[in-house]
């Protein structure tokens, strides 16, 4: 791949990746929750669910979705229910106070990260996006796909820990039940709220 495309498929997949969805949602509550260094397992969940799917869609998924519009259907509604549980788990957490030298509660598992791309429209998007319009044809396929991979891994990892710190910093500011619970509901509606971009 020459470094024009390559640089062009990066502000592509930059876009995609930093600006608000539901990976950068829960990135953003996580980091005020439960700090930066125990939410990272969460994000290397979303990196490494984000390559499974790229894989998924340049072998053969993406082209599932393209023919059959009712799997494209199926996924919108697993996605947009399984956004509204998250929603409500964010929304509904309990305040927890955290001392200094004090182990804060448990943050969300790796595994849901991982989960989380394969019903997340916004990354389907960003996966079919980035191999219709930068992979290349006949013997350099593979080898541009493992290009948009390694852009890929690189926008997500930067975006991931700028929401992921700006989250940390937001919970830093928070000292109160009230504004941790004002936070965690205006979050979980923000969460909720993807389900319309979904259904957009």
């Amino acid at each position: 791949m020459e470094l024009s495309l390559f640089l062009s498929m990066l502000g592509f997949l930059w876009v995609a990746a930093v600006t608000p969805g539901p990976n950068n949602t829960l990135l953003t509550t996580a980091g005020a929750n439960f700090g930066f260094l125990r939410s990272l397992p969460l994000m290397v969940g979303i990196m490494l669910g984000m390559q499974l799917m790229l894989l998924l869609v340049a072998f053969g998924v993406g082209g599932l979705i393209l023919v059959y519009p009712s799997l494209h259907l199926f996924l919108k509604i697993v996605g947009s229910l399984y956004l509204l549980w998250l929603a409500w788990k964010i929304a509904t957490a309990a305040y927890e106070k955290i001392e200094l030298g004090e182990a804060p509660p448990r943050p969300m598992p790796f595994w849901q990260g991982g989960l989380l791309q394969l019903v997340n429209p916004k990354a389907w998007l960003m996966a079919l996006g980035a191999v219709a319009s930068f992979s290349l044809s006949g013997e350099a396929y593979r080898s541009s796909i493992v290009a948009i991979s390694v852009g890929m891994a690189l926008v997500n990892l930067v975006a991931g820990v700028l929401w992921l710190g700006f989250g940390t910093l937001i919970g830093r500011l928070l000292r109160s039940r009230r504004a941790w619970k004002i936070f965690n509901l205006t979050m979980g509606a923000l969460t909720a709220a993807c389900v319309l971009l979904i259904w957009h």
